[in-house]
């Protein structure tokens, strides 16, 4: 670097792009950023790093002219700054786009991909490779929870990121996944989502092939081998291939799987060959899927085995990756990110199997862009089958999906009524908790599931439980 810059980010507060920031800073560069939403916990990692970020956006926080602005996924024309940027023709890029020119050039960048599980796989794999000594940057789209921070840069030349398939700034409408420059790339799964950007399964696809097209001939591709989608990409890699399953035709296997309340342990197979007996405090078969492609890529770099069984078993988990929030008499609270109907049948399924005969509360909001749209009406009524009362709140900020594509929570209750799954749906917040509080039991577990706050729900429910229950209402 031949002199430290001036970076300006336009968004600062979400989840890449505070990450983003930070790794700018460490490499000595002057750090400003501007934000409508400035609140912890972002605020204070910014503020820690002394990252000063102006609240609101303004051309003004253009002055003086910074040398490069990184413009978020979040902003889109009109943005006072974006237009600002482009009047007066300051150098703007993307934040994978910048990920790319800083951080990637000179590493070994393992992208983890796909529609469910990013989150898990690349945090966990971060933490078996950090535990392993092998020092790698990161960064994650959730915060690991015995770490500070979902991104760190480190002294080793590997670099694990969450590739995420969702468009990169309102002007460049390619995945930003396409900006990481892989070295290895793990396919989790393929299916339908971001409605609010892809029409089909068939364009998600195209954005995954054009990842495969990229691997070097001397990279990895990592992916599941009964997802057909996943091997119908694989059929276009120039590189070697690894696959997972649960079966002994895939290079890497879980069998004999055991689940407990404490997490998870399968024999790891490579072919026909035993390695090792694993476990991980994760829950679910979807967790085992996770921990193979860990196993997979981690090998990949020469983790030993010993490191390898050390780190799977150590690993916390992520926020809101069915974490649990509380436990008040007997009554366990998981929040969880699922929204998409798979998801929330991995997530029940898991519960189910961890400690079966315990009744299970599941809470679900409508709130992510592709949720509040029709698009799986009919497949979230067969999503809840192993929860013993499904409670639904309303869509959250309906307005947001066309007229005539709006989810109906009307129609999702009458679907799980008829399939006889005790449903109810109910106003607000408040009389959500109000029902849990009268009416959940010792040895009951409620999940909350939804990809944002749910309106404080989970602190909510368990005061209320503290408190005893109170009065029901509504």
């Amino acid at each position: 670097m031949s002199r430290p810059l001036h970076i300006h980010l336009v968004a600062v507060c979400g989840t890449g792009m505070g990450a983003l920031a930070v790794m700018l800073k460490s490499l000595g560069h002057r750090v400003t950023g501007s934000d409508e939403n400035v609140y912890p916990p972002m605020s204070t990692v910014l503020s820690e790093q002394q990252i000063p970020v102006y609240e609101g956006f303004s051309a003004a926080n253009l002055d003086p002219r910074p040398d490069l602005v990184v413009i978020g996924n979040a902003v889109s024309r009109g943005n006072p700054e974006a237009e600002a940027v482009l009047d007066r023709k300051i150098r703007y890029a993307s934040m994978p786009e910048t990920l790319k020119s800083f951080f990637l050039w000179d590493r070994k960048a393992v992208v983890v991909t796909g529609t469910h599980g990013k989150t898990t796989t690349t945090a966990m794999l971060a933490w078996v490779l950090t535990e392993a000594g092998l020092d790698p940057s990161y960064i994650v789209g959730g915060v690991p929870i015995s770490w500070q921070s979902g991104a760190r840069l480190g002294s080793g030349d590997l670099f694990i990121l969450e590739g995420d398939e969702y468009d990169s700034a309102f002007f460049d409408k390619r995945a930003k996944f396409i900006h990481y420059l892989p070295d290895t790339v793990i396919i989790n799964n393929v299916e339908f989502d971001h409605a609010d950007i892809y029409d089909s399964i068939d364009e998600i696809a195209l954005s995954f092939r054009r990842l495969v097209n990229i691997i070097p001939g001397n990279g990895l591709l990592i992916g599941p081998e009964d997802d057909e989608h996943v091997q119908a990409l694989a059929s276009h890699a120039h590189c070697a291939i690894h696959t997972l399953g649960m079966s002994s035709g895939a290079r890497w296997s879980a069998r004999n799987v055991s689940f407990d309340p404490g997490g998870t342990s399968f024999d790891l197979y490579e072919q026909d060959e035993h390695r090792a007996r694993l476990s991980t405090g994760q829950l679910g078969d979807h967790n085992v899927r996770n921990a193979l492609a860990v196993v997979a890529a981690a090998r990949q770099y020469g983790v030993s085995w010993p490191d390898l069984t050390r780190g799977l078993a150590s690993f916390p988990g992520v926020k809101r990756r069915l974490e649990v929030r509380g436990e008040v008499n007997s009554v366990t609270v998981y929040d969880d990110f699922a929204h998409h109907p798979t998801a929330v049948r991995a997530t029940l399924d898991a519960l189910s199997k961890a400690a079966p005969g315990r009744r299970t509360w599941a809470v679900f909001e409508p709130r992510s862009a592709t949720t509040i749209r029709r698009n799986f009406q009919d497949d979230y009524a067969t999503a809840f089958d192993q929860a013993d009362r499904v409670l639904i709140a309303p869509v959250y900020l309906p307005e947001k999906a066309p007229p005539g594509n709006r989810f109906s929570v009307e129609e999702l209750v009458a679907g799980l009524r008829e399939r006889g799954v005790d449903t109810e749906a109910l106003g607000n917040v408040e009389q959500i908790v109000s029902r849990l509080a009268g009416q959940a039991e010792p040895g009951d577990r409620i999940v909350f599931m939804s990809n944002g706050g749910f309106g404080g729900i989970h602190e909510k429910t368990l005061n209320r439980l503290e408190r005893g229950g109170a009065a029901e209402s509504g």
